[in-house]
């Protein structure tokens, strides 16, 4: 919505500034995209006087002149034909810059003689296309400000162009009028009573007009019309052409610049037919399919069924509300018009303009809501203006339907308001703004005015309330801390895991993925999932029709699309919910990291090798650290079918308090996904993890033991069946308070040992708490070791 300042004044008596009246529009949800300030470009050019002015001694075109200006006299070469001494001129000096040239001027050497500035002219200083002579002014004094002078003389040629940004439920800030109100009602000034006028008609219009009964309910509310013969159009005025050219408009004729004056000035759309070129009534009715019509914009149009039109006898003669046709536009030699005003539905509206892509003004003004209480007016306000301008003789109005009634009210609560806003409003002041914007006050109630299709509640009466007090104004108020002391953590003990566990994982060098919690059912399946209990109703494709079940699929599902495009090595994770069922609740929180290729580029010192399920162990136990899970953890078979049978582990408490799984991922698995191995994952689940018994955010005191620690290695031949990790838990558990730690440091097969067994060398370190380990209590301690590691196994101490 374009306007001008001048143009807005018309409606407000204000002596703002433009710059508060720029803020006041943006704070009250008006939002200005642009401003184009003439006075801001010509700021810095000053008037000056010819004193003298004598030809050029190596030029016949040019003349050096004696210019009087408020830094006192300066050589001036000029070349306009009208230099001459005693004419008051615009002097721009060196330095400035010069719009219409796009130049900066400096100190000049004219043929051998200096010169110091330039006298403008209209083009030049982008005022006008006179280019002839430089501006000769009738007034002012040297010294003064160009713009000042402009200012108080051509105000029109520094009159201030505002465009700002409507929102659709605002439709009557599509008028001048109703931008001035807004203003008023922040207190920027006061309303102008509105221009109406009252034209009696003088005889009955030849010219009917009827509306079907189809097209009455969500077609056309009210169609009101009328003639007037003997106009002259031609040119409007000056100040109607300026008007309209400033926001963009191209002048036309008196006739249709009129309707485009009343579009702008008070979001009302007209429209007027040469009454001469029309056949019979008009007749607003619907389309059954295929009618064509020549539009204004000289481009015919084939009209699909159910559109809203305009026919006389000849045919659609205008689109209901959006375009007029060509056929019965007005000319220069038009003599006689029917005046158009009409109140049509806005989804009507703006499916017959989606239909037939046209964008008008119009159509923009009436789908989103004119106001109808001003129809009949605007026909009154609109046949004043075309006798002015036109002259000419008006009918009595003929009208069709009934003005909607759109009167609504609604409760002002003045306490409510204040809770909601957060401000200290009066409650005075509160039904004073609605007051100013249009509003009835009778008691507590509000009554709506007609121009304000967007107030549909009570809601919306506090809205109109705090955008005119300014929501700037808030004052921030800090939340009341419900309990004295240190504030409680807002997140849970499970969101911080989740937090800790996501940054930990990004800082070993994952890239972390954000995937659908959908995937098809096939690879639901592959992961343990797909059942009906996880299917959508409405899936938004096949392949998102269940809930995940795991956060695996997804990541080889990015994987494969990765090594798709040439990216073959990758770390990536996620950190979501997964679903065991349909139900609120039936989710689990999963930590799932995928590596896949090598572990770096090639290496020439061959650092670079595939991954394995060393690292998937690493990482896992690191994350698992990191969100708080015990450091002694044991290490069992029995995955599930998608990792690898013998490549893989779960990190457990017990046998039923699984805290992780890592491995490598079956080969079948990554087949089905379509991902190119090696492969190797872990996925942990942060909520098995046991919450700390202590709740304190400090730590324990550091306990270091200043006793000797002790190591002793023992070496057992079991069969070869036996895992490694049973026999470090069984020398683990001889003693707990005493032994720190026991790790495998070796490990024989064959030779002396004979077929289907081994040989596991461990180191056990003891660490004493209350005195020095004496040489008895070592061997006690070893003769525990043997004997759990021979039960548990079946093994013996190899000799």
């Amino acid at each position: 919505m374009k306007f001008t300042l001048s143009w807005l004044k018309e409606h407000l008596d204000t002596q703002a500034s433009l710059d508060d009246i720029l803020y006041a529009l943006t704070d009250l949800g008006l939002e200005v995209e642009e401003v184009t300030d003439p006075a801001a470009t010509l700021q810095g050019f000053t008037l000056a006087k010819i004193e003298a002015a004598e030809k050029h001694p190596d030029a016949d075109k040019l003349r050096v002149c004696k210019v009087a200006t408020d830094e006192g006299e300066k050589q001036i070469v000029c070349g306009a034909p009208n230099a001459r001494a005693g004419i008051t001129v615009v002097l721009c000096k060196p330095g400035m810059y010069i719009p219409g040239l796009d130049i900066t001027i400096k100190v000049g050497n004219i043929r051998g003689v200096e010169s110091h500035g330039m006298m403008a002219s209209m083009r030049e200083l982008e005022l006008g296309d006179d280019h002839d002579g430089i501006i000769e002014l009738p007034s002012g004094e040297v010294g003064d400000h160009f713009a000042d002078w402009l200012a108080a003389n051509m105000p029109e040629k520094v009159d201030p162009v505002i465009e700002i940004a409507i929102t659709p439920n605002r439709p009557d800030a599509l008028g001048v009028r109703g931008i001035a109100l807004d203003l008023a009602a922040r207190g920027l000034g006061q309303m102008k009573p509105a221009k109406t006028a009252s034209v009696a008609g003088s005889f009955t219009s030849t010219i009917n007009i009827t509306i079907d009964e189809d097209t009455r309910e969500g077609g056309c509310e009210v169609f009101a019309g009328r003639l007037i013969k003997g106009v002259k159009n031609g040119p409007s005025p000056a100040w109607l052409q300026q008007r309209l050219t400033a926001i963009g408009l191209r002048p036309i004729s008196a006739l249709v610049d009129i309707t485009n004056f009343f579009t702008y000035d008070r979001n009302r759309p007209l429209h007027v037919f040469d009454a001469d070129k029309v056949k019979g009534d008009l007749r607003v009715h619907r389309t059954v399919g295929g009618e064509t019509m020549l539009g204004l914009d000289e481009k015919d149009y084939t009209f699909p069924a159910g559109c809203v039109v305009i026919s006389d006898g000849n045919g659609v003669e205008s689109i209901g509300g959006i375009m007029g046709g060509e056929v019965s536009g007005c000319t220069e030699d038009t003599v006689n018009v029917f005046l158009e005003a009409a109140v049509w539905d806005t989804i009507q509206i703006a499916k017959t303009g989606r239909a037939l892509k046209i964008n008008t003004d119009a159509r923009y003004r009436n789908e989103r809501g004119i106001d109808p209480a001003y129809n009949m007016q605007a026909m009154e306000d609109a046949t004043q203006m075309i006798i002015d301008l036109c002259g000419g003789e008006a009918s009595e109005v003929v009208v069709a339907g009934e003005v909607p009634d759109v009167s609504r009210a609604y409760k002002l609560d003045t306490d409510r308001v204040q809770s909601l806003v957060g401000m200290e409003i009066p409650a005075d002041t509160q039904r004073d703004t609605l007051t100013k914007l249009g509003f009835v006050m009778d008691g507590d109630m509000a009554h709506v005015p007609s121009w304000r299709p967007d107030v549909q509640g009570s809601a919306d009466l506090v809205e109109e309330v705090a955008r005119v007090a300014s929501l700037t104004k808030l004052q921030p108020i800090p939340l009341a801390r419900p309990s004295a002391g240190v504030p409680r953590p807002t997140q849970s003990p499970i969101q911080r895991r989740e937090q800790i566990a996501r940054r930990t994982t990004a800082a070993l060098g994952y890239n972390e993925c954000v995937t659908y919690s959908f995937i098809d059912r096939k690879s639901a399946e592959l992961f343990g999932g797909g059942a009906d209990a996880t299917m959508l109703d409405n899936p938004i494709s096949s392949e998102m029709s269940h809930m995940r079940p795991a956060l695996l699929p997804g990541l080889l599902q990015a994987a494969a699309r990765n090594q798709a495009r040439g990216f073959n090595d990758m770390a990536l994770f996620e950190c979501g919910p997964a679903f065991h069922g349909g139900e609120p609740g039936e989710q689990h929180l999963l930590v799932t990291g995928l590596l896949i290729g090598q572990t770096g580029p090639k290496d020439v010192h061959g650092a670079s090798r595939p991954v394995d399920v060393y690292d998937a162990k690493a990482d896992a136990e690191a994350v698992l650290a990191a969100i708080g899970a015990p450091a002694k953890v044991q290490i069992l078979r029995g995955v599930q079918g998608w990792w690898h049978p013998g490549r893989s582990g779960k990190i457990c408490l017990g046998p039923k308090k699984v805290l992780g799984i890592f491995g490598e991922l079956h080969p079948k698995t990554l087949q089905e996904m379509g991902v190119k191995g090696p492969a190797v994952a872990f996925t942990l689940f942060p909520e098995e993890i046991p919450q700390p018994k202590k709740k304190t955010a400090t730590r324990a005191a550091l306990d270091i033991s200043d006793l000797q620690a002790v190591e002793r290695d023992f070496a057992f031949v079991v069969d070869a069946e036996v895992e490694a990790l049973t026999l470090v838990n069984a020398a683990a558990g001889a003693d707990k308070a005493l032994i720190e730690d026991v790790r495998v440091f070796d490990q024989f097969i064959g030779g002396s040992l004979g077929e289907g067994k081994k040989s596991i060398a461990i180191t056990v370190r003891l660490q004493p708490k209350d005195k020095t380990l004496k040489e008895k209590d070592i061997e006690a301690v070893a003769a525990k070791i043997v004997e759990k590691v021979s039960k548990a196994t079946g093994g013996t101490l190899r000799g």
